[in-house]
């Protein structure tokens, strides 16, 4: 408990809104070009890995309530639990230390692609019939085409989609990170996790 109440320190209270922006206008930009990605988890991601997987929760799972309940994209407020999950898996890989090289952190992204896949896919299927309004639905369309129902479809798209995405994602983020001057990183309750030893 003591962790938690470390990370959600003033810093930390600043930084979600900030990194909710960044996922919502990078999300739109690539929703709205219909590119056969997400790119919307980048703040998720940030917040995951430098303040741990609680705070990265959060900003994922209110980046898709916000997102959705604005009108944006209404779509997404289904995903919150995805999205929730993708900043826990973010800070458990930087506590594990995955984030000090960037083969790791693509591997990272790769781990957490398929397991937004999954996640995902029945909500896509069930909830949406495969038809999201996203670049990835021209994906599902080509597995329907080859036969496949729409679960099975959708967890094709998830799986050949996601994990491209969610490395690029980790890795972006550790591209900022690695930029970033040490001073500014060590005001983090995470630091130690994403600066090469």
């Amino acid at each position: 408990m003591d962790r938690i109440k470390k990370d959600f320190s003033t810093l930390t209270l600043v930084m979600i809104p900030v990194a909710i922006a960044i996922n919502i206008a990078v999300g739109q930009l690539i929703f709205t070009l219909k590119i056969p990605l997400y790119l919307d988890s980048i703040g998720t991601v940030l917040v995951g890995v430098l303040v741990g997987p609680w705070a990265g929760a959060v900003t994922g799972l209110l980046t898709n309530l916000i997102w959705g309940l604005t009108g944006l994209n209404v779509v997404s407020a289904a995903f919150w639990s995805v999205a929730a999950v993708i900043g826990v898996l973010a800070g458990l890989f930087s506590d594990a230390g995955w984030l000090r090289a960037w083969w790791k952190v693509i591997l990272a992204g790769l781990i957490t692609g398929l397991i937004a896949a999954i996640l995902s896919a029945p909500i896509s299927a069930y909830v949406f019939g495969g038809v999201t309004g996203a670049g990835t639905d021209v994906v599902v369309a080509i597995f329907r085409g080859m036969g496949l129902n729409v679960l099975p479809a959708s967890f094709a798209q998830g799986v050949s989609s996601d994990p491209l995405d969610k490395a690029t994602s980790f890795l972006v983020v550790w591209l900022i990170v690695q930029a970033l001057p040490l001073r500014f990183i060590m005001r983090f309750p995470r630091a130690e996790n994403v600066k090469p030893a």
